[in-house]
């Protein structure tokens, strides 16, 4: 029997006898020295060991990342992700085509030591002898996480950067304006963040990121391999960019700024040019400072603008955003206009049980030669509650979503007449109407995240509830104040 248990599970895990271990000699060797210095700064509170990062030559005792284009057995999945990790009692390798695959091993490799190697323990650092072989079902694994309902900064997120990329997603969506709060600066339209980021639901005083807090968490991002997508929702969940400049609402709109939790009341008029010149800027802006390759522009429950208005309006903002370099994503309502710029992106946001409607506008935006992201909310919405009554979360799924009903369905077979040639990921959301704490954020997260994370890179749950359970002590290690499991 295994002595230990690995999440997301790899393709192959081959042991055999004997095992390595860490000690105060033990190096890290390679010529990739930004992967070196975060392995060791990932082993050294825990075991207590320098562990030096060097150059050159390894030798007994040492652990080694290196490039090495021709791994046999990567060519399935997606091999930019692609790693190697073999242990005897001499040696750990670390080997990839690429230093993305790196950092993917480096993340099992974690699994693979005590759970105290998460926290300040001084745990002695032991690696069974193994080989592992292994790479990603899905190119996109990501988590949404929503600063407009209530506001989180700059250390909060980062520190949900470093949760999740411990569990291999490698995409950060963040959802940064809403009815509630504008939550990004945009040069030139300077009241979207002195008014429009004045509120947050149930009030308060809520907050904003500037351009140098977004960059700084792009860059952190990066440092972990995950690529940081903004999104502004558009042309609904708009009124705290109306209460900033009321000009870009429809006629006769007087907007108050708003506390509560309703959606689909708000719309800016699609028939301005000034419309269309804010979003210019505000995308043009976002782009700039993006450089990741993809840009959201919302498109969800825009039930105050009138369909055709609604249909022509998409189709301008996602070639706004094409022409400032980024593939649009929009949730899969932007799938009613068949007028969408090359290669835009449908994020599905129904249920596993997909309704006629939600269904035909995804399989539209995969005709327009787009591809899809997969976000079935009664799955993957881990703002629902993940029991009944619980202190936080929602239920207008109709029913709570615990650990259990995470992984129950089949992306490949999800939405009928899509091919999982054309399916790019899947990603978790967290929408934070009742989330207001970093605590929060963990306990609507974990554990349920982890059965999200190996539904996005296994090529089929196995026994996800009781590996997940395994894995709670090394939650508890790394200082996660996860929910019921």
């Amino acid at each position: 029997m295994s002595s230990f248990v690995l999440l997301p599970e790899p393709r192959s895990v081959s042991e055999t006898d004997g095992a390595f271990t860490i000690t105060t000699g033990t190096r890290i060797v390679t010529d990739r020295p930004e992967l070196g210095d975060y392995l060791a700064s990932v082993l050294r509170p825990a075991t207590g060991f320098e562990l030096a990062v060097s150059t050159g030559a390894a030798a007994e005792g040492d652990i080694v990342l290196e490039i090495n284009p021709a791994i046999e057995g990567v060519e399935v999945g997606n091999a930019a992700e692609a790693y190697r990790i073999t242990v005897d009692r001499r040696t750990i390798v670390i080997d990839a085509p690429a230093d993305a695959g790196i950092f993917a091993g480096i993340q099992t490799l974690r699994q693979l030591l005590p759970a105290q190697i998460d926290a300040p323990a001084h745990a002695a650092g032991e690696v069974a002898a193994v080989t592992i072989v292994d790479a990603p079902r899905f190119a996109y694994r990501g988590v949404m996480l929503d600063i407009s309902r209530h506001f989180f900064g700059v250390d909060t997120i980062m520190r949900v950067v470093d949760q999740i990329a411990a569990f291999k997603f490698n995409h950060l969506h963040l959802h940064l304006s809403d009815d509630q709060g504008w939550r990004i600066e945009v040069p030139g339209w300077p009241e979207l963040t002195r008014a429009g980021a004045a509120t947050q639901v149930g009030g308060g005083e809520g907050g904003f990121l500037t351009t140098t807090d977004y960059e700084q968490i792009v860059h952190y991002a990066a440092s972990r391999f995950i690529t940081v997508i903004p999104e502004i929702d558009l042309p609904g969940h708009t009124n705290a960019a109306l209460v900033a400049y009321p000009e870009l609402a429809p006629a006769g709109v007087t907007p108050e700024p708003y506390h509560g939790i309703d959606v689909g009341f708000s719309t800016l008029d699609t028939d301005s040019e000034r419309v269309f010149g804010f979003i210019d800027d505000v995308v043009g802006h976002l782009a700039s400072v993006t450089p990741g390759p993809y840009l959201h522009i919302g498109g969800d429950e825009s039930h105050s603008t009138q369909p055709e208005d609604y249909r022509r309006f998409i189709a301008r903002a996602t070639r706004i955003a094409a022409a400032h370099g980024k593939l649009p994503i929009g949730w899969h309502e932007i799938g009613s206009s068949d007028d969408l710029a090359e290669g835009t992106i449908g994020q599905y946001w129904g249920s596993i049980a997909p309704e006629a409607g939600a269904a035909e506008q995804a399989r539209s935006i995969v005709r327009q030669g787009g591809q899809l992201i997969l976000s079935p909310a009664n799955a993957v919405y881990l703002d629902i509650m993940p029991e009944p009554n619980f202190r936080i979360g929602q239920e207008w799924t109709g029913s709570p979503t615990p650990l259990g009903g995470v992984a129950t369905w089949n992306p490949a077979t999800l939405i009928s007449g899509v091919d999982e040639s054309v399916i790019l990921g899947i990603e978790a959301a967290l929408w934070t109407e009742t989330v207001e704490t970093s605590a929060d954020i963990d306990t609507l997260l974990f554990p349920r995240l982890l059965a999200v994370a190996d539904l996005a890179w296994a090529d089929a749950v196995n026994d996800v509830e009781s590996r997940v359970q395994d894995l709670l002590p090394r939650l508890a290690a790394a200082g996660i104040a996860y929910g019921p499991a």
